[in-house]
């Protein structure tokens, strides 16, 4: 499992060019083989975070690439974004509780 934290601040240009454009690339990227999930968060203080999983480094490298992805990157960082950090890890151990769960 490849895990991205895409943490982000919009910029108060961004407006309704980004929603349309986030809106896109989800549906695109859950189209993508390997993905596996996207979450996301925001700090009171308007700081985002965009929990993103792919199942190989391999599927996320297509994602990277895939062209409409690339506009959009490229179009994030002319107008969306004042600033943003992405950081790619790989999981070292995944275990969880849910309780009533079947053992």
């Amino acid at each position: 499992m490849v895990v991205v934290l895409f943490r982000s601040r919009l910029s108060d240009e961004a407006g309704e060019e980004y929603q349309e454009t986030a809106e896109r690339m989800l549906a695109l990227a859950r189209a993508m083989p390997g993905f596996v999930s996207f979450k996301q968060f925001a700090a009171e203080d308007g700081e985002r975070l965009s929990v993103i999983e792919f199942d190989s480094e391999e599927h996320l490298s297509a994602w990277r690439e895939h062209p409409e992805h690339r506009r959009a990157q490229a179009r994030g960082k002319e107008k969306f974004y004042t600033e943003y950090r992405l950081t790619v890890a790989r999981t070292i151990r995944d275990y969880g509780f849910r309780r009533g769960a079947a053992p």
